[in-house]
């Protein structure tokens, strides 16, 4: 903060999603009877990112050592497990593998194996071909990682007990609350939201999709735009689930800023495959038929998305050709479990990636929080945020509580 906060501030946190409830639930526990109002614009917490993703606990292994997103996943994951476990929420540590598919994939996964070691993920070991085999009976590649620490978790029920517990802590969510005007009064900020005026001492912005445009209320510079990317998902059919045992991912691509597609178990039965990533046509536009003009028209206004599709307009034509052709799906399913076929897929769901990219088209990589006056702005928190929420959260809690940055 600007200025230290001190004993008596109250906060408010725009954004109901798992980083905005992280930051109460950890402001609560942090500083026991602060004044903690969570606005959030829709009917429920976490109706977005926090439960419209694979539901996976991401340890950090593809991370830069170092950065903020390694230090924030490796000591996020214990945390939700820990967190998982006092609460009794469904969760799963089934391990995954990251599969080299040929030859030319080998230095990335060795790389891969390096940042996992250096960011301290445990576990890690290295599989021959026939190694994997014993594991994925069905997976083709010619070596892989297995990475123990990974599972998967009910992030609906992970939203559900975190907004309890920031309730039985004396904070309240105020639900169907879109900020519509930020201002400073006579020290405060003052939100205006379609629930009527709220005051506090600091302003925490964890909006998610909209946190550019929360952040130019504020009066922030306006660095970096969210650009929405939809991932879409099919559904393995009951019959074919034998085919995936954990969690099975591609060595990433460095040409493309994107994981792959990929198989998910979840908690609730069933294999999820997917993602792709395409230009979502809405910031909350999960199919192609959602369309939003305002935000389309600040996409295409944008320079830096017309800089990124110039140095990725290949690989943006493939994801779009895979979002209209389950048989293109498929065969990039194959990669990684040839016995896969066509007809074994069934429609999935889709989620909407909040993704920051600068005026020059690059991808923010890392967790990016922005600093104001008596405020502050998380303008970057894509996966691995929901793993990390818990994290994310006690980092920005002792932030604006003016305390010493945690040791993670």
């Amino acid at each position: 903060m600007n200025k230290r906060t001190a004993v008596g501030d109250s906060y408010i946190i725009i954004g109901g999603g798992l980083v905005g409830l992280g930051t109460a639930f950890n402001l609560l526990e942090l500083a026991p009877g602060a004044t903690v109002t969570v606005l959030e614009k829709e009917a429920a917490p976490g109706r977005h990112q926090s439960t419209h993703n694979s539901g996976v606990l991401h340890c950090g292994l593809y991370y830069k050592p170092g950065s903020l997103k390694a230090r924030l996943a490796v000591a996020g994951v214990r945390r939700m497990r820990a967190f998982c476990e006092q609460h009794e929420i469904p969760h799963e540590i089934c391990g995954k593998l990251v599969v080299a598919v040929s030859e030319e994939e080998r230095p990335r996964l060795e790389e891969l194996f390096r940042r996992g070691t250096a960011n301290g993920v445990q576990g890690l070991r290295r599989l021959d071909g026939p190694g994997l085999r014993q594991i994925e009976p069905h997976a083709a590649g010619v070596e892989a990682i297995h990475v123990p620490e990974e599972g998967i978790v009910d992030y609906h029920r992970v939203v559900e007990v975190m907004a309890e517990e920031i309730r039985r802590r004396g904070g309240q969510i105020i639900t169907g609350a879109r900020v519509t005007g930020l201002a400073r009064q006579s020290g405060n900020w003052v939100a205006a939201t379609t629930a009527g005026n709220h005051a506090a001492t600091v302003l925490v912005n964890c909006a998610g999709l909209h946190c550019d445009r929360v952040a130019r209320l504020a009066g922030e510079a306006d660095t970096v735009r969210i650009v929405p990317f939809r991932g879409e998902y099919y559904r393995l059919r009951a019959e074919r689930e034998f085919l995936v045992k954990h969690l099975i991912y591609p060595v990433p691509d460095p040409r493309y800023p994107f994981l792959g597609v990929h198989y998910t178990r979840h908690m609730g039965g069933g294999v999820e495959c997917g993602p792709n990533a395409v230009l979502a046509l809405a910031r909350e536009g999960y199919d192609w038929k959602t369309i939003r003009p305002r935000d389309l028209w600040e996409v295409g206004l944008f320079p830096g998305f017309w800089k990124f599709l110039s140095r990725h307009k290949t690989e943006a034509w493939h994801e779009i050709i895979r979002s209209l052709s389950r048989r293109r799906f498929c065969q990039a399913l194959q990669r990684l479990v040839p016995d896969l076929r066509e007809d074994d897929l069934a429609p999935g769901g889709a989620g909407v990636r909040a993704q920051a990219m600068t005026p020059g088209g690059e991808l923010v990589q890392d967790f990016s929080l922005v600093q104001g006056e008596r405020s502050l702005h998380v303008l970057n928190a894509p996966s691995p945020g929901a793993t990390a929420s818990l994290s994310i959260g006690e980092y920005i809690a002792c932030r604006v509580l003016g305390r010493p940055e945690p040791a993670f």
